[in-house]
């Protein structure tokens, strides 16, 4: 059975487009998996939800918030990093972390960025 921390801490399900590096440096603390292949957007909007797990993505066709929003899917984080900026995407992920617990995660739309984060 998860203990309180387990469940307070938030699951990460990363799109097949982000950088590997952040897969690694997230699993270090976190419950993080990418994507199966398999899965349509659809579905994958429902793995997340059903897992609670927040989905990080570079796809633009997540950035559509009516066909992506709270009823069908937990949790968007949408990076504006370059992928060849590794360094940066781990910098402003940690800081993203850092500054939101599990719950604030939930039903929310988050554009990553090199030097902010917005919460929609």
């Amino acid at each position: 059975m998860p203990n309180s921390e387990q469940l307070s801490k938030p699951k990460f399900l990363l799109d097949e487009n982000v950088k590997k590096e952040l897969l690694q440096f997230l699993k270090k603390d976190f419950d993080a998996i990418f994507k199966p292949k398999e899965l349509s957007n659809g579905r994958l909007a429902e793995f997340s939800k059903s897992e609670e797990r927040i989905f990080v993505t570079n796809d633009w066709d997540f950035a559509n918030k009516s066909s992506y929003n709270k009823e069908t899917i937990f949790s968007i984080v949408w990076l504006r990093i370059p992928q060849d900026k590794p360094e940066s995407l781990l910098k402003e992920f940690s800081k993203l972390i850092n500054k939101n617990s599990s719950k604030n995660f939930e039903g929310k739309f988050i554009t990553l960025y090199e030097d902010r984060f917005e919460i929609s």
